[in-house]
Formats: C-alpha cells, sequence, structure tokens
C-alpha cells in the first residue's frame, strides 16, 4: 500500500488518524507492506539533529512536518512492514531527468545547499 495523503492545511494532524487506520489495514492484509511518503523535515541536517528540530524550517511547514513526525512515531511502534519515504526539502514539479541521488536518514542537498526533487523523477 503506498500513502501519500495530504492533509487539510487547517487540520495536518488528520494524517496521524490516516496513518492509524493504514497500519490497521496492512494488518488485516497480511504480508502487505506500508510506504508512507512524508516530508524533509525528519531528515537529520547534522548527527541527531532533524530539521525541524534546527529551527530552519519556514514557520509555514511546521504544523504538516510536526504531523508527520507524529505519524512517523505511529509506524516506527507498529509490528507491520513499512518504509517512510522523504523527498528533497522542496517537492516540486518538474521535468523527468532521471537524475536523483537516495539516501537513508540524511538530507541530501547539493554543493549549494539546494534540496529538491521534481514529483516526476520520485516517481521513478
Amino acid at each position: 500500500m503506498v500513502s501519500a495523503y495530504a492533509p487539510p492545511p487547517g487540520d495536518t494532524d488528520a494524517l496521524v488518524g490516516v496513518t492509524e487506520r493504514e497500519v490497521q489495514a496492512v494488518k488485516k492484509a497480511g504480508k502487505a507492506r506500508l510506504i508512507v511518503v512524508g516530508g524533509a523535515g525528519l531528515l537529520e541536517i547534522a548527527p541527531g539533529g532533524s530539521l525541524i528540530a534546527s529551527g530552519y524550517l519556514p514557520a509555514e511547514y511546521l504544523p504538516i512536518a510536526t504531523s508527520h513526525e507524529k505519524a512517523l512515531a505511529i509506524l516506527k511502534k507498529s509490528d507491520v512492514n513499512w518504509t517512510y519515504f522523504s523527498p528533497g526539502g522542496y517537492f516540486v514539479p518538474g521535468q523527468r531527468t532521471g537524475k536523483f541521488r537516495l539516501g537513508t536518514t540524511h538530507l541530501i542537498a547539493d554543493e549549494k545547499g539546494d534540496s529538491r526533487i521534481s514529483f516526476e523523477d520520485a516517481g521513478a
């Protein structure tokens, strides 16, 4: 199951309930895997320090980032098979280039500190 749920801007914590229901659905499905498309706010920009914790995340992104943090905590506590996909700092429309880097828990940025990926490359 793949989830790229975007909650309403005024109720970003709706993501928490959706994640709980997705975990239950995966449990019912048996040998299923849940892949959640989240945000870059949870990625580390320094050892042990996330983008959220750094204070560098623009204020307008903080509500959705903290909701994703809560949703990830639900996944970590669950016993389902899950993967959390965090795109670049900016997840934008563009062209498929086929050129992107994969990482784990660290924010990937270029030599200028820019972190972005197009929708088209993220879906590759």
